[in-house]
């Protein structure tokens, strides 16, 4: 089994997000333009008081018992649905989420009694912990190697990767790959807050507290949730006849260990991480349709990651100024759901291989005045290309945006999804520390 023969589709998911729990639900509410974002203290009472910050992404809950469009409590999150009262009792919450993720790929990909599946290659990878790994093997009963990663705001992203090569490599023809994190607690916020990673200014409006790329961003939001993917080998998939949704092709890892919490300023983590995915993805940029960027709505961060794609996806405008014939979407989920640290790279390739499949761009809330104006002094990217990309914001309503006209290389989709052909995505992660991953989902 040759190492670069082997190929990895994507035939389940799961989600748990601020935004609601099960795929398609969520994405729905995601194109829909809907925010996940909300004050802390309906479900989280008599603990953030003297708390600077005031919300965050939260799942929602059966038990909130908060005003609510869906009647029937559709996408609301109750564990006793999930998992028999013993195992609730005894799992922390972020386990919790990442067996409800679990499940709920499992099911998408008509897994659920492994009947004629060699439980000896169907194993999982980094979702949250070894608890969660050890949990979720006896109950789907998989007894090939198991895999824990645990990287900063990387994870998902590091796992799905390292699902995919155990995949190559032959160690495995299934893989549950994933992240889960449940960090609403008075000591994650008074850390972030120290760090001044943390928006202050929207305790009143929280849906428009996270706005990448635009230029009154002020920091970033946390949120809770999981997203777990089925990976799978390419003719096993197809011996089952299962439904494929794309296909994961290209892993690219990069480290940048700059400062503790800073990317370098330079870019370089980020535009190593994209040109290494796409390298082993064997594709170009220009192939490139849409990216799901890392970007959590901090000033500097977002910045380098777009300056980062920038350069890597630098596309020359024709010399008689016309339309160009190629342009590339750029967005970032985050203001929706919030950041989800470690299952942040989870849910964002799940978003990014629908967005692969239905060929529709998820918006970026809140971005009304883009920053086009970096503000890196300090940037030294020309070493790498000459950026000459113009932009053009996409979407000023709700709704979905069809059949635009396209005059940027470079186009930041606000405020509302829009519908475009895409082949190749991107889903970017980049976590304190310096470390950084890219994958590449691509149709099949």
């Amino acid at each position: 089994m040759a190492f670069n023969k082997r190929r990895i589709v994507v035939t389940g998911l799961g989600l748990v997000t601020p935004l609601g729990i099960g795929p398609m639900y969520v994405w729905n509410k995601l194109i829909n333009a809907e925010c996940g974002i909300r004050q802390l203290a309906p479900t989280f009472q008599n603990i953030f008081e003297d708390s600077p910050v005031k919300i965050a992404g939260i799942i929602p809950r059966k038990s909130d018992n908060l005003p609510s469009p869906d009647l029937n409590n559709e996408g609301k999150l109750d564990m006793t649905e999930w998992l028999e009262k013993g195992e609730k009792d005894r799992l922390a919450p972020f386990s919790q989420y990442a067996m409800c993720a679990a499940m709920q790929a499992v099911k998408d990909a008509d897994l659920n009694d492994f009947n004629g599946i060699d439980k000896e290659r169907v194993v999982s990878t980094g979702i949250g912990s070894m608890d969660d790994i050890i949990n979720t093997n006896e109950t789907f009963s998989g007894n090939g190697p198991n895999h824990s990663v645990s990287t900063a705001c990387t994870t998902g992203a590091h796992s799905i990767g390292d699902a995919m090569r155990f995949i190559q490599f032959g160690d495995a023809d299934i893989m549950l790959a994933g992240a889960s994190e449940a960090p609403i607690h008075p000591l994650s916020f008074a850390g972030f807050n120290k760090l001044k990673a943390l928006t202050q200014g929207y305790n009143d409006d929280p849906e428009f507290s996270s706005r990448p790329f635009d230029s009154k961003r002020s920091g970033f939001v946390i949120g809770e949730g999981a997203g777990v993917l089925v990976l799978e080998e390419y003719e096993h998939a197809k011996s089952r006849n299962a439904r494929i949704y794309a296909e994961l092709k290209g892993y690219g890892l990069s480290g940048d260990g700059y400062h503790m919490t800073l990317p370098s300023l330079d870019g370089k983590g980020a535009y190593q991480s994209m040109s290494r995915a796409l390298k082993r993805a064997e594709m170009q940029p220009e192939q490139v349709d849409y990216i799901n960027a890392h970007a959590t709505s901090t000033p500097m961060g977002d910045a380098i990651e777009m300056r980062a794609i920038e350069s890597l996806f630098n596309i020359n405008k024709s010399s008689d100024n016309q339309q160009l014939q190629k342009r590339i979407s750029v967005s970032s989920t985050k203001s929706a759901t919030g950041h989800l640290l470690g299952a942040a790279g989870a849910i964002e390739s799940i978003f990014t291989v629908l967005a692969v499949n239905k060929n529709i761009v998820p918006p970026t809330l809140n971005l009304e005045n883009f920053d086009s104006k970096s503000n890196l002094k300090t940037t030294k990217l020309d070493q790498f290309a000459n950026t000459t990309n113009s932009y053009i914001i996409s979407g000023n309503e709700t709704g979905i945006l069809s059949n635009p006209q396209y005059i940027t290389a470079i186009d930041y989709i606000a405020k509302r999804a829009q519908e475009r052909q895409i082949n190749v995505a991107i889903s970017n992660s980049f976590g304190f520390g310096g470390t950084n991953a890219s994958l590449v989902f691509t149709k099949i």
